[in-house]
């Protein structure tokens, strides 16, 4: 018998498995109950709308499972609900009410409409549909016992439910339960007729009846005081929640999505008021429209109406936005597509929806399809899927979530889903398998394209793909993942190619000296990268990416010449051995840059002019020999970058060489060289470093004519005596001259001498340290230095540092650590903010430090000279300046606490300050002292409302005596943080009660410390607050003084010393 189907429904997540041979399309939506379809809509939805998600239909082929079933999770149904009803009680009253509520919902239902007469057995066709149905509603009413027909469907309905864990939900219509429970009444009458016509089937009727009967189920006449309309929204409601905890629990199966899922719950607050827009963010393959769609699965039948609108990306571009949108909003009733914004902004206003927008990759899409949360209803949810976070934050997205890669257990689940199904042994494949997960990094797509590829593959067939992936990577994923790529500008791909070849692993700030130089404008390029998903930035400041990712940027540089490194852009690792051995005629005029960090590969004793060869090579980094001198025939006009390391040239290059666009040399390691070039030809060279040169002997006159230099750096050059007075660099910002002691030697009467007298206007940095400076040099010295702001001296040999003949207005950093001689610091300008004078151990005096406003920082670790009120000095002054309204302090003493701190220190780790009502207006800021024999610590503070009752009786209870300090190894660390510092937090919560101060390290050692808040200067003698001291571990942050976290219940911060 052919079941009659439902009238034409908009497709859901509960009947997405009816639906899977429509994979070609791509949006699936659902129609709200409020809206009737027109018979031009249900035309329109069955020729253009009942379109579905791939991804979809992948994680739904096995929905509607039992979270106590395996079996029956891995059912594909056909029906959500089959009806079991008598005909001539319900068909045309309840059950017709009920069954169109159903449909209405979007519930696949089967109810049959004919008719069997008494006595026939039901077909093989009902018992398929039976089979078929995730759900099975029994109808108890007074005639349902008469039939034979439907008892035995009943007797089906429990097998199933025994068999593969069917939900049975029976409602009593009109008819007591224990009358079915215990077969009274019309029932009773019903069953002796049947022990005479059906004498073997009555024993399993009436197992059946009993079984069903003992299952919770409704009765119409108690729900909603009878009124049977309201009864049958409450009864679909509760269907509707048992069919989603089945969808739910298979979604909840997928690998990792459990926590995902948990995660994501709470950052769209279903249930809450307000629209909410949430953005899915993350590298290409990672698992995100998956996420979204799992989460559409579980909420979308709390909302009016629901669309999920699958691969805008790909979808916009090949019928053009305006055309998906027509989808859309057909799909969402609104018959006339025209002026589309507008009227999905009229249209859903008062609705609560939910919209699903995946793989967005332009804002033009956001703003078409959800452009503001004005367009939606309360309570209204919008979750956008993007590798591109920028279009995520242009949108103003209520919150970011960035998809979680699986972790190892993860991936190796999700890998061993796909494993030999046969008599293999498994524990062969348990390393290879390894090797996989490995190689994908936790991401989804690579885990399930490769598992897809060796499931039927033998063990040695698995080792050759392996070793094969190494060499040639999976095309179906890097294609996947290009799909970021492409969306660059060019100067984005070339900085992408850049650091994906070159720079992973390695300080950001190196690299990105490297990129300006080239053009690439790296402080935005970057920016887009990260937002992207192609780079991330390690908490270290280092460049990093996923391997995968890395692998289809050399697989875009390769190109199709793998084996041709000449034909590469960039040349790095194994290849440059090979290019190396090429003829010395060999064109490299595809290479544009060449990285050689290290001795990994060998090199021919004698090397071809590489770089001679090349006519567009925009930088090179080599370590070793190139060959000498360097560039003999240099062509390379494009050059912008050439660092060298550890070469044995004597010289770069003979005589005049024009290279317009070379912008910085970079020399380590030379031993040999003598000399600079010749820089007349570099008139665009900004940055010039010598480091480790100790045969240099002279710096080449022209380096005056330089116009544009901006850095010069020379360091451990021990021969260097001659270097051109500097007054030609105009834009000269940093200068440094580290261990060139004779270069200043006031006893080499030679006119060319630098002498120590400095002319630079536009001087923002000066580095002398380890230069010999005596005091003969530091009398001779003349400084004209108006905007000189960093200072170092360090490491000197002179015995007085006066400031006052110096010229430095705006010397805000000065740095005299290791100057071991240095008996007196004085003189030094008001607008100094940062002093280092650590291991001055002659030092006996700083001076009046009464007119540093600005000082913040001072630093005078190890042994010294000077008096023990030094430090309540320093304190004071800080604290009577200008950081203790808006910045903090930091001041690191030997052996000394300062005065306001005798008598309050502390052994435990924990200290608690109760605040009064008007805190934030009595105090400036919280002042805290340690002393620790243990360098690395960190000090914790949380601001937040008061704790519960046990933890306060605790404190109360925990002893709060004062120790005096054992000072022998020890170091005292004074820290401020001022609470205008804090002012853009919500720290001015009235609410706020308490402050706890922790100290935490990762070693044992003596430790005492203390903390106390700061009077404003205007209220000196108003009483500080109490405080009680106790005990507390806290998590270790290994990062600098910064917010860790901030609501209204709590702000909480790290200071690290």
């Amino acid at each position: 018998m052919t079941p009659s189907l439902p009238p034409l429904q908009p497709p859901t997540p509960l009947l997405l498995t009816r639906f899977a041979f429509l994979q070609e399309f791509h949006v699936i939506c659902f129609v709200p109950m409020a809206y009737d379809v027109t018979e031009e809509m249900a035309t329109t939805c069955s020729e253009t709308t009942y379109i579905l998600s791939k991804q979809i239909n992948a994680s739904m082929a096995s929905s509607s499972s039992s979270p106590s079933s395996s079996a029956f999770s891995s059912r594909s149904w056909k029906y959500d609900v089959f009806l079991s009803f008598r005909g001539e009680d319900t068909r045309n009253t309840f059950v017709g009410h009920l069954y169109a509520a159903l449909e209405h919902e979007g519930i696949y239902t089967y109810k049959d409409d004919e008719t069997l007469p008494r006595g026939e057995s039901i077909g093989p066709a009902l018992l398929n549909a039976i089979e078929e149905s995730q759900t099975a509603v029994v109808i108890f009413s007074k005639n349902y016992g008469d039939s034979s027909w439907c008892l035995d469907e009943l007797a089906h309905i429990m097998k199933c439910r025994d068999m593969i864990g069917q939900i049975v939900m029976p409602i009593f219509y009109d008819v007591d339960p224990s009358e079915v429970l215990k077969q009274k009444r019309k029932y009773g009458e019903a069953f002796a007729k049947h022990e005479l016509e059906n004498k073997t089937k009555v024993e399993s009727w009436r197992k059946a009846l009993v079984d069903a009967s003992n299952i919770s189920g409704w009765e119409p006449k108690h729900i909603a005081n009878g009124d049977e309309s309201k009864g049958i929204k409450q009864i679909v409601v509760e269907i509707l929640q048992k069919l989603h905890l089945a969808t739910s629990s298979t979604n909840e199966d997928l690998v990792g999505m459990a926590t995902r899922l948990q995660g994501l719950r709470s950052e769209l607050q279903v249930g809450s008021g307000g629209v909410r827009m949430l953005g899915i963010w993350g590298v290409g393959g990672g698992g995100k429209t998956t996420l979204a769609s799992s989460m559409y699965d579980e909420i979308c039948r709390q909302f009016d109406g629901c669309c999920f609108v699958e691969n805008i990306r790909e979808e916009s571009g090949r019928y053009g936005l305006g055309k998906l949108k027509e989808k859309i909003l057909s799909e969402m009733e609104v018959n006339k597509a025209r002026g589309g914004r507008r009227l999905i902004n009229n249209r859903f206003r008062h609705q609560k929806v939910l919209i699903v927008l995946d793989d967005v990759d332009h804002l033009e899409q956001l703003k078409a399809l959800a452009g503001s949360n004005d367009w939606f209803g309360d309570g209204s949810r919008v979750i956008i899927t993007t590798r591109d976070q920028h279009l995520l934050t242009a949108h103003k997205v209520n919150v970011i979530h960035n998809i979680r890669l699986l972790n190892d257990d993860e991936a190796l689940q999700l890998f061993c889903m796909h494993a030999p199904q046969d008599n293999r042994p498994l524990e062969d494949y348990e390393k290879l398998s390894k090797g996989v997960v490995s190689y994908a990094g936790g991401l989804p797509l690579a885990l399930t394209v490769l598992s897809s590829f060796l499931c039927d593959k033998d063990i040695d067939e698995w080792k050759s793909a392996l070793a094969r992936l190494k060499e040639i990577p999976e095309t179906d994923i890097l294609e996947k993942l290009k799909i970021s790529f492409d969306g660059l500008k060019q100067v984005e791909k070339q900085l992408f190619l850049d650091i994906a070849c070159f720079f992973r692993r390695r300080y950001k700030d190196d690299a990105m000296k490297i990129f300006d130089y080239c053009g690439f404008h790296p402080v935005i390029g970057v920016k887009v990268l990260i937002q992207k998903a192609l780079i991330t930035i390690s908490k270290y400041g280092m460049f990093n990416m996923h391997d995968l990712v890395q692998e289809m940027a050399y697989h875009i540089v390769t190109g199709e010449h793998p084996n041709r490194p000449e034909k590469h852009s960039r040349v790095f690792g194994k290849d440059i051995a090979e290019i190396c051995a090429m003829d010395a005629t060999t064109n490299f005029d595809m290479i544009e840059a060449i990285y050689v960090e290290d001795h990994a590969f060998c090199l021919p004793e004698h090397l071809p002019p590489i770089v001679a060869n090349t006519k567009n090579l925009r930088w090179i980094k080599w370590r070793g020999d190139l060959s000498s001198p360097l560039l003999t025939n240099f062509p390379p006009r494009t050059l912008c970058c050439l660092i060298l390391r550890d070469s044995p040239q004597t010289q770069l290059w003979e005589g005049y060489k024009a290279l317009p666009n070379l912008k910085t040399i970079e020399l380590y390691g030379l031993v040999n060289l003598i000399m600079t070039p010749n820089f007349d030809g570099l008139p665009n060279l900004e940055r010039f470093i010598l480091q480790g040169c100790p045969s240099l002997k002279e710096i080449h006159p022209s380096i005056v004519h330089l116009e544009k230099l901006v850095h010069l750096h020379l360091e451990i050059c021990d021969s260097l005596k001659m270097f051109p007075r500097i007054l030609g660099p105009k834009k000269l910002q940093t200068l440094s001259f580290v261990n060139c002691g004779e270069l200043f030697n006031q006893h080499h009467n030679n006119m060319n001498n630098i002498g120590f007298g400095f002319f630079l206007k536009d001087l923002r940095d000066l580095n002398l340290e380890w230069c010999d400076l005596g005091d003969e040099e530091i009398v001779s010295a003349v400084w004209d230095l108006p905007n000189l702001i960093k200072l170092n001296l360090s490491a000197n040999k002179f015995s007085r540092l006066n400031f006052s003949h110096l010229q430095l207005p705006r010397l805000k950093w000065l740095n005299v650590s290791w100057c071991e001689k240095l008996v007196e610091l004085s003189e030094l300008p008001s607008t100094i903010a940062v002093v280092y004078a650590d291991y001055c151990t002659s030092l006996e005096s700083v001076g009046d430090t009464s007119n540093w406003k600005w000082l913040w920082y001072v630093s005078l670790e190890g042994e010294n000279k000077l008096g023990p009120h030094v430090g309540d000095m320093l304190l004071d002054s800080m604290l009577e300046g200008n950081a203790s309204e808006d910045y903090f302090i930091n001041l690191t003493l030997k052996h000394q606490v300062p005065k306001s701190f005798v008598g309050r220190l502390f052994s435990g780790r924990t200290i608690t300050l109760h605040l009064s009502d008007d805190w934030y207006n009595d105090f400036c800021g919280l002042s805290l002292c340690v002393v620790t024999e243990m360098r690395f610590l960190y000090v914790d503070i949380v601001i937040k409302q008061e704790v519960d009752k046990d933890y306060l009786f605790e404190l109360c209870h925990e002893s709060n005596e004062a120790v005096e300090p054992e000072y022998d190894g020890t170091t005292t660390r004074v820290g401020y943080i001022s609470f205008g510092s804090l002012r853009h937090t919500t720290l001015s919560n009235s609410s706020y009660t308490l402050i706890s101060v922790s100290l935490v390290s990762m070693h044992e050692g003596k430790s005492y410390f203390g903390a106390q808040l700061v009077p404003r200067k205007s209220k000196r003698d108003q009483p500080q607050t109490t405080y009680v001291a106790s005990d507390g571990e806290l998590d270790i942050r290994p990062q600098p003084f910064k917010i860790i976290h901030d609501s209204k219940s709590s702000i909480k911060t790290t200071w690290r010393f």
